[in-house]
């Protein structure tokens, strides 16, 4: 659905020269919620605007749709630019019109009628919750439902493509929850392929199908995300569950990943028991993913080489992915 292929993207020239995106690739397949992690400067934001083409890359190529927006100009892009929504951190809304006037507002640029804006516009607030809003003015609202507009502003031409530019970032808690359930739901309702770029991995944990870590404008790794979990030195795996530093110690420290069916299994004291190690817990976490429980646990296991590595193939042969850390 969106493949971008050896993207370039540079600021500047010279010496000064700032270089935005270095040979990203990556593929967010029909359907699917992809994120895209990364802290502030790592090219997340310039990424997403080569894809719907605000930004032009200095060379490779952006497919959405089997259309390749970078050789796109005119009327062409434009088409192109009506099957990508866009939501914004801070919504973007403007203050002078309604909700039902924002939400129309892309309906207006290309061009269809007054009937049929305002049929959807209603239909699209009445899916993103926003019933009985439809008279407010952006000052009127909570956040929750300013991003609520955006979102129904995005999808008001009914486009096959959401991109999401930090849109929970300005938000509580809870209220990023809710959108984020919003996204997820809509996504399967109306069959939008998402891209969204974040900084924070509980949007990842909760609605990511799959996602890539940028750094210094390069892909540092990308895939689905119950896949990197059991990726030996995944950085988001473990950015995903955080245990702390590593302790000094002579004893061998392993980290189990549970998924599913095996997060209620007596690993440890089974381990404990077969193996005759005492066994030290040195951090743990639980989080849902997908719907399912996941967790990592980080352990020192003391004793002889033998009988440590005889303790991991037992663990490997459970099902369950050991990575040994030390």
């Amino acid at each position: 659905m969106i493949s971008v292929e050896r993207v370039s993207k540079s600021y500047g020239s010279g010496e000064t020269a700032v270089r935005a995106l270095d040979d990203v690739s990556l593929t967010v397949g029909r359907g699917e919620i992809f994120g895209v992690v990364g802290q502030s400067g790592a090219g997340k934001s310039t990424l997403i605007r080569t894809i719907n083409s605000l930004e032009r890359p200095d060379s490779g190529s952006v497919v959405v749709d089997g259309r390749d927006v970078t050789s796109l100009t005119g009327a062409g892009l434009r088409s192109a630019r009506h099957n990508i929504g866009m939501i914004f951190q801070h919504f973007n809304l403007l203050s002078s019109r309604t909700v039902q006037a924002n939400v129309e507002l892309s309906l207006e640029i290309t061009g269809a009628g007054r009937a049929a804006r305002r049929s959807q516009a209603l239909e699209i607030l009445e899916r993103v919750g926003l019933h009985g809003k439809a008279a407010a003015y952006p000052a009127q609202l909570s956040g929750g439902q300013k991003q609520r507009v955006g979102i129904a502003r995005a999808l008001a031409s009914k486009p096959s493509v959401l991109l999401s530019d930090e849109a929970t970032s300005a938000l509580d808690p809870e209220t990023t929850t809710q959108i984020l359930d919003l996204i997820r739901q809509l996504s399967k309702d109306m069959g939008l392929t998402v891209l969204l770029i974040t900084h924070e991995m509980d949007v990842v944990k909760r609605i990511c199908d799959a996602a890539a870590v940028m750094s210094e404008g390069r892909v540092l790794e990308q895939g689905p995300v119950e896949q990197l979990l059991t990726t030996e030195k995944s950085l988001l795996g473990h950015a995903l569950f955080p245990l702390g530093d590593i302790p000094e110690t002579d004893n061998t420290i392993i980290e189990i990943t549970f998924t599913g069916a095996t997060s209620d299994s007596p690993v440890i004291a089974r381990l404990a028991r077969r193996h005759g190690i005492d066994v030290g817990i040195l951090g743990a976490a639980v989080e849902t993913i997908h719907g399912r429980q996941t967790g990592r646990t980080r352990l020192e296991l003391p004793g002889e080489a033998s009988a440590v590595a005889a303790a991991v193939a037992d663990l490997r042969t459970q099902g369950l992915f050991v990575e040994v850390i030390k």
